[in-house]
């Protein structure tokens, strides 16, 4: 700290005058001293880094940090902070280091709230209350909040009614009476979220009467008055309920046959019916079976087998195996003497191979660049190969001179066959890799003329 104090830095920190600094940037000093091996910060000096001031061993520090001049008066318990921090204590008074928080004017957020918590975990330190929560959070002042319960509980709630019902009826409290003044409308959603709350709070549920007030519903009072009325009503004798008449014989009307036809037409039948076609005289049989309606039943199951038919044919043509016909990897190319000196490009198109003869020998070069697998053009007035892909260029014999070409291109296995012609076999190429030994003088990768 002493060495610190000659320079006027705090570890990473601005020199004086500082302004103001946020947790964020305490937290990565924090961070900073812990690895280095320095002294951590204490609370007060957190403190007065939060208020601009300097610290007791710089110059100018006073020694002493000075508190806040007022302590604001404790307010309402705030709601409950996330499940992932420690529960804050009930109640009680906002302590003097929360004060000074408080007074500084900065509104903290949940997730400071939550690692402030957790800090005080791992020290040991008490857990924030909710009243200092809410002072903290900047939330209004709940004036009853931090008072007893009333001593006149709600009325019991019957046993089987579950934890996050509504009471039956009651009024409606000074906090809900100001949630709904406030004109926000609840959903079901966050009316169970409170009724939650307040039972691990151990606070009074709400009745029905403050749901429906802030669901937006009928007034309450409404709800009040009608209460006594329903009390009433189940609690009259049964002798008073005047008993429902009997009922008479079922009219004729009412009456269902079951026996004899389903069906009775009054007046003219339907058109279109059986009994339409019966009482015109017009037989209820299916078409004339002459020749015309065969055939085009003919025509009809035969269109259907054939669609049938060619469905099962692609279904099983699907299991076969699919081969692919590739050319061969070994051909004749004809006899020695129908080549001349230089490069020969008629089996370019068919093979992919030039036939390059020298004076002393004759040999096959494959025509595939060695950057990215192009195929070069031979150009004669240049007399070199050149890649149109990336600009590699080749001489006559496939050595590559220009471009981004590793290596020259390679060669094909030639060969002479029982019947005097030159047999070329791609399968087999001869290489020359960059900074080994070439291949191309190996028995196989030419002909000797």
């Amino acid at each position: 700290m002493a060495d610190e104090s000659k320079s006027g830095i705090l570890g990473r920190l601005p020199p004086l005058p500082r302004p103001a600094l946020n947790n964020s940037v305490i937290g990565m000093e924090q961070a900073y001293r812990q690895r280095k091996g320095l002294t951590l910060l204490t609370d007060a000096d957190i403190e007065a880094l939060k208020a601009g001031q300097p610290m007791p061993w710089e110059e100018g520090g006073s020694g002493v940090i000075s508190a806040p001049a007022s302590v604001p008066a404790p307010v309402a318990a705030a709601p409950t902070p996330q499940a992932a921090t420690p529960p804050p204590a009930s109640g009680g008074g906002i302590s003097e280091e929360v004060a000074k928080w408080v007074a500084q004017g900065n509104k903290w957020s949940k997730s400071t709230i939550a690692a402030e918590q957790a800090r005080r975990g791992r020290k040991g330190l008490p857990a924030l209350n909710n009243s200092e929560i809410a002072a903290l959070l900047g939330e209004p002042v709940e004036a009853t909040a931090s008072a007893p319960p009333p001593a006149a509980a709600p009325a019991p709630v019957a046993a089987a009614t579950p934890a996050g019902a509504p009471a039956a009826s009651g009024p409606i409290s000074a906090e809900v009476a100001k949630w709904v003044a406030e004109g926000k409308k609840w959903s079901k959603s966050t009316i169970a979220a409170e009724q939650a709350r307040r039972g691990r709070k151990g606070l009074p549920i709400l009745n029905s009467a403050e749901v429906a007030a802030l669901l937006g519903e009928p007034a309450a009072a409404e709800v009040a008055a009608a209460a006594p009325a329903v009390a009433a009503s189940v609690a009259r004798p049964a002798a008073a309920v005047a008993p429902r008449p009997t009922a008479g014989p079922p009219s004729a009307a009412m009456s269902v046959s079951h026996s004899g036809e389903s069906t009775t037409y009054v007046g003219t039948p339907a058109v279109g019916t059986s009994r339409a076609a019966a009482s015109a005289g017009v037989a209820t049989v299916g078409p004339e079976d002459n020749d015309i309606n065969q055939g085009r039943r003919r025509f009809a199951w035969a269109a259907f087998a054939a669609f049938m038919t060619a469905w099962f044919i692609a279904f099983f043509r699907f299991f076969l195996p699919r081969t692919l016909f590739e050319p061969a990897t070994s051909f004749k190319i004809g006899y020695p003497a129908d080549f001349g000196l230089g490069v020969d490009t008629k089996f370019q198109q068919k093979y992919r191979i030039w036939v390059d003869r020298t004076p002393d020998r004759i040999f096959v070069i494959y025509a595939r660049c060695t950057h990215l697998g192009c195929t070069p053009d031979w150009k004669p007035a240049e007399n070199k190969f050149k890649c149109p892909c990336h600009g590699s260029g080749y001489d006559s014999e496939g050595v590559n001179f220009e471009g981004p070409a590793p290596r020259p291109m390679d060669r094909a296995k030639v060969e002479i066959a029982p019947d005097g012609q030159i047999l070329v076999d791609v399968s087999k190429l001869y290489q020359w890799p960059k900074g080994q030994p070439s291949a191309f003088n190996d028995p196989g990768a030419f002909l000797p003329t």
